[in-house]
């Protein structure tokens, strides 16, 4: 498992609608931030000294986008890609922190790149309420009798942007793309017009300006870097989305539109304070003159901002569809959207949860200044977790020298723990609110995975591992009837319980028997010419193991088609499956909190059923009861 070439779409050469669709998926977040990120850093400093300050704030937002996004993320995280799938869970499989045994508490690492993931979750929730209430509040500079009509509008507009998303990244990348393509450009535009106006102010591009401010300013370190963070917000969207559109989109939509656009605009709004020193109320609406343009702008932010919180949403798709396939989150209906790019996915429970936590978040808040507080704490913790796990990906993977890949990851640690410790002090005026969300995750996660594991276990522990099959079925008390079986079961070896329960009731046995296990391994695809094993065990008994990768989904017809090619008497119509259907019962010894144990069981009722997961026809399937313990 590495990060070798492969033929996914992430190796291929980008086609120019992949890169418009990047910017309209990937970047809409980071690609916004000049709205309020310039504003919001001089906000924390003496009304007299704003203008003056303006040097170090675009010196540490300049090399907040250089060293935070085109070295930490464009040249080093997003390489470690597994098979061209990135995000969080892709960096713990490259890692290979992901292993621990029943009877173990889960590792220390392993709970560390959870947290992260959790975040970035949590901040999907936040994302999309404090894009489209700024940018719905922002109408209220061409029209002030719109004051009353910002929360209604905004949940209008919420609404709209969720339904949209079964639409498919694709299609959603399509209709955001253009529209953000024109966005860069005028944000570069703009900025180079008023940078012509005071070309000093590419001074900035210094350092040591950025250095001068904050140990000027002590007291004002905090606020200042506060604000810089905002610049670089939607960095971890570039890592999650990489799957949707593949690294080399991603990279040219980012050296060639993105980042060009980016520091054009800031060092253009950087121009215009200095030259008009006294008007520094809005920096980036003030690009425009007063009259037409000006409201085209705002009219053009307003698009952007709500297209902003896309970069999130999909990110927590592919975050989640990883988990799940990793045995980390209940089973989930997962839809995918385009055939020529396996990891755009829409999942719809996530969306219908990111829905109702947006529109809930802006009910409670109810401005963007209020929830400005929110915004920044969560994805700076994920961006810390990122470069922990990093450091094992370099050693472990790509097999770094040690002392190396320390030197790289403490210099990342060390931006991204100030920017993190800067947001600290939110919690208590709203950063609470994703970690909230992002704690009850990973209480999910934690509790389904050591579910799982306590699951297989006591159904597929040693108690059946020397039972043999195809003994058992030579035994005269059993009649063999025709037709054919496939038994579902989670373990490679011995006989599942469920067949034996099957055979004590009943006494009876098909001709042909296929014991038929879905593993998911550590890597986002595996090669279809060696998706399933096959041996025979005699007396008519097979065991067939399917193999996929975690970004794909388990097809269960394709496997029968499959066993069936190579002589196994599996008649497609009349194969009856076998599954088990877990009856969780709490007070058992599992290591698990009672708490734990009653949410497993909670959790496991409504997960969806392996049956429809595996997406068998209802009139094939018998459910035997498993009761378990834990």
């Amino acid at each position: 498992m590495s990060s070798a070439a492969s033929s996914h779409g992430d190796l291929n050469a980008p086609k120019a609608a992949m890169v418009i669709g990047a910017l309209g998926v990937v970047f809409g977040d980071i690609g916004t931030s000049p709205l309020y990120a310039l504003r919001e850093a001089v906000h924390h400093l003496p009304e007299a000294e704003r203008a003056g300050a303006v040097y170090g704030v675009l010196s540490l937002i300049f090399w907040a986008l250089i060293s935070v996004v085109s070295i930490k993320y464009a040249t080093v995280v997003m390489r470690a890609h597994n098979q061209g799938e990135g995000g969080i869970f892709a960096l713990l499989a490259l890692s290979g922190l992901e292993h621990w045994k029943p009877k173990q508490k889960v590792p220390g690492a392993i709970i560390i790149v959870l947290i992260g993931a959790a975040m970035l979750c949590g901040e999907g929730v936040i994302t999309p309420a404090i894009s489209v209430l700024s940018a719905t509040e922002g109408l209220e500079v061409i029209f002030p009798a719109a004051h009353d009509y910002v929360i209604p509008l905004c949940i209008v507009i919420l609404v709209a942007l969720f339904w949209v998303q079964r639409k498919g990244t694709h299609v959603i990348g399509s209709m955001f793309g253009p529209i953000m393509l024109v966005w860069f450009s005028t944000l570069g535009l703009l900025g180079l017009w008023r940078i012509w106006e005071a070309p000093q102010i590419l001074g900035a591009i210094n350092p040591w300006h950025g250095w001068q401010l904050l140990s000027t300013h002590p007291h004002a370190v905090v606020g200042i870097l506060g604000g810089v963070v905002l610049a670089i917000t939607g960095v971890e969207a570039l890592y999650a989305d990489m799957g949707h559109f593949g690294r080399k989109a991603i990279l040219r939509a980012w050296y060639g539109i993105v980042l060009p656009g980016l520091v054009l605009n800031y060092f253009g709004q950087g121009a215009h304070v200095v030259a008009h020193p006294t008007d520094i109320g809005n920096p980036f609406l003030t690009l425009a003159p007063e009259g037409p343009l000006r409201i085209g702008l705002v009219l053009l932010s307003v698009v952007a901002a709500i297209i902003a919180s896309q970069a999130l949403i999909s990110g927590t798709y592919s975050l989640i569809r990883q988990a799940i396939q990793l045995g980390y989150f209940p089973r989930l209906k997962v839809l995918h959207t385009n055939p020529e790019q396996r990891g755009q996915i829409y999942v719809p429970m996530v969306n219908f949860g990111l829905a109702v936590g947006s529109i809930a978040t802006v009910l409670h808040f109810g401005s963007s200044s209020a929830l400005a507080a929110a915004y920044g704490i969560a994805v700076t913790g994920t961006m810390a977790v990122t470069t922990f796990t990093l450091f094992f990906v370099a050693t472990r993977t790509w097999k770094w020298a040690t002392p190396l890949a320390a030197v790289m990851c403490l210099a990342f640690w060390t931006i991204d723990l100030g920017f993190f410790a800067a947001n600290l002090p939110k919690f208590f005026e709203g950063g609470w609110v994703p970690l909230a969300f992002g704690a009850i995750l990973l209480a999910t996660m934690l509790t389904w995975k050591a579910g799982r594991v306590e699951i297989a276990d006591k159904i597929y522990g040693h108690a059946t591992q020397g039972l043999e099959l195809s003994e058992i079925a030579k035994s005269s008390h059993i009649v063999r009837v025709p037709g054919s079986a496939v038994f579902m079961v989670a373990s490679s070896t011995g006989t599942p319980l469920a067949l034996l329960h099957h055979l004590k009731a009943n006494k009876t046995l098909q001709k042909t028997v296929v014991l038929l296990t879905v593993a998911t391994e550590e890597v986002p695809t595996h090669p279809d010419d060696e998706r399933l094993t096959l041996e025979e065990l005699g007396e008519g008994v097979w065991r067939a193991i399917g193999r996929y990768g975690y970004m794909e989904s388990p097809d269960v017809a394709d496997l029968c088609a499959r066993i069936a090619a190579q002589g196994v008497p599996l008649k497609d119509n009349a194969t009856t499956f076998y599954f088990n259907r877990e009856m969780i019962l709490t007070g058992g010894d599992a290591p698990m909190f009672a708490w734990q144990k009653a949410y497993y069981a909670f959790l496991s009722r409504n997960a969806q059923p392996v049956k429809d997961y595996y997406a068998v026809m209802p009139t094939q399937i018998i459910e035997i009861g498993m009761p378990v313990q834990l």
